[in-house]
């Protein structure tokens, strides 16, 4: 698809544009929509037939939902937003300030704002506020064809069909599911009931984080996941399309934290300048105060560094050597806590496997080392004294207690994050190289005191 004419121009004409958009894919749409101005967009969405605007603004690709509803005619933004899915009517509603917010939600029908002032209610990230009330729900008393019928009747105002929820008729309390597909291939006149499976419906509730919905519905293969109180009422369903954008946003704050900054929530392009000082700066001027730690140990051992320079040279190696094992270790530690593939009770198991990791990778870098020293030395590349055997036993004795340190302390921080509240990513790679840089120097001006004592120092 190609932008208009007056696009290419420089001149924006809404009306055109729109004339253009007509018949468009609403996901191309959207991504055109992402590169004007919200102003714009919204002059553009205005201009859209009602069921196509509806479809765009239910897009959780575009950028700008809630700016766009704002800058609309408050008549021509509550019929949208009533038309819209009441989880991402609710995710835009949420968003908007104050008197708009209010304004919207005054020009809504009964039956919109109660869904969702509902879901509002319920906190950020949980089942409750990602849910939609828009399912399809029969009474356990229905045959299969008023089932059938019930559905071609509703299917436009449902998020989705594929899956039905089958109420007991007097207490309404959720019985089980029924798949479209089971049931077509049910016989018309038989009762509803006779289709639901045996075993209790998977299910989940309201205040349960996204992550364990979306553990839920892969374990389980579902397309939806029903969302119930304490008494066994229905009260939505999450679907596998908002998991899925879940994921990517959880996924996307994790990688943001894991590199040393505040997670964002808009589109690179569109984040202000202001914005992206203050999301990188604090964690950078933290990084840079931690990583003064490194010049007060170095200023500790002056006069060790002044008696043997050739200690300086190997600085570099290890203070990078002990980052790296320890980011790795970390990276999996983050993910596996996630994925609960380990539990917040494993960390002695987990400690018990990166010690003998550690030692034998750091004793795989130390040989490294040690025969780098030596090579240099017989090949005249560097003469490293007279001492030079006992120097590239200090770099190799350093870099097993580095890299092991690294992997211990790398894999342990994400375990005391957690067990204090805290998010496990913001265990970053910077942080943790941080913290391995000045233990890292430690280690080798120790093991060096140890070693060349009564020789280089």
């Amino acid at each position: 698809m190609t932008d208009t004419h007056a696009a290419r121009e420089g001149a924006f004409n809404a009306a055109v544009l729109a004339a253009t958009l007509i018949g468009e894919h609403a996901a191309d749409t959207v991504e055109i929509l992402n590169k004007l101005p919200p102003s714009d967009a919204a002059d553009v969405v205005r201009l859209l037939p009602r069921d196509f605007a509806i479809e765009i603004l239910d897009k959780p690709e575009l950028d700008f939902g809630a700016e766009i509803i704002e800058a609309l005619p408050r008549h021509v933004a509550a019929p949208l937003l009533a038309g819209m899915s009441a989880d991402m009517a609710a995710d835009i509603v949420q968003q908007l300030e104050e008197p708009a917010k209010t304004e919207l939600l005054a020009g809504l029908d009964d039956v919109s704002r109660g869904a969702i002032v509902g879901l509002l209610a319920y906190p950020e990230n949980t089942a409750g506020a990602m849910m939609t009330t828009e399912f399809v729900s029969v009474p356990g008393n229905w045959t299969v064809e008023q089932t059938l019928q019930h559905i071609r009747q509703v299917e436009r105002s449902r998020e989705t069909v594929y899956a039905i929820y089958v109420l007991d008729p007097v207490t309404r309390r959720l019985v089980g599911a029924v798949t479209l597909r089971r049931l077509i291939s049910g016989e018309p006149s038989a009762n509803i009931l006779t289709l639901v499976p045996t075993h209790d419906p998977i299910t989940t509730f309201p205040l349960i984080d996204r992550e364990e919905v979306a553990r839920v519905i892969t374990r389980h293969d579902l397309l939806a996941v029903p969302v119930i109180d304490k008494a066994g009422h229905l009260l939505g369903i999450v679907t596998v399309d908002d998991i899925i954008d879940a994921i990517i946003e959880e996924s996307t704050e994790d990688v943001q934290k894991f590199g040393g900054m505040s997670a964002t929530e808009e589109p690179y392009m569109q984040i202000g300048l202001l914005d992206m000082i203050r999301k990188r700066g604090g964690w950078l001027a933290v990084l840079f105060v931690s990583e003064m730690l490194t010049a007060s140990v170095m200023q500790h051992f002056e006069g060790e560094l002044e008696k043997a320079l050739v200690l300086t040279l190997f600085i570099p190696l290890i203070m990078s050597s002990g980052g790296n094992s320890g980011s790795q270790a970390t990276s999996l530690l983050i993910r596996s806590l996630a994925l609960h593939d380990v539990k917040l009770a494993d960390w002695w198991r987990v400690m018990l496997r990166e010690l003998p990791t550690g030692l034998i990778l750091g004793a795989l870098l130390g040989a490294i080392g040690f025969a780098r020293v030596v090579a240099w030395q017989k090949l005249g590349i560097y003469d490293y004294g007279e001492h030079w055997v006992l120097v590239g036993l200090t770099v190799a004795t350093a870099l097993v207690g580095v890299v092991t340190f690294g992997s211990v302390s790398g894999s342990m921080l994400p375990f005391a994050l957690k067990r204090v509240g805290f998010d496990p990513a913001s265990a970053s790679a910077p942080f943790v190289a941080t913290l391995v840089d000045v233990t890292g120097l430690m280690i080798y001006f120790s093991a060096a005191l140890l070693i060349l004592r009564g020789t280089l120092l």
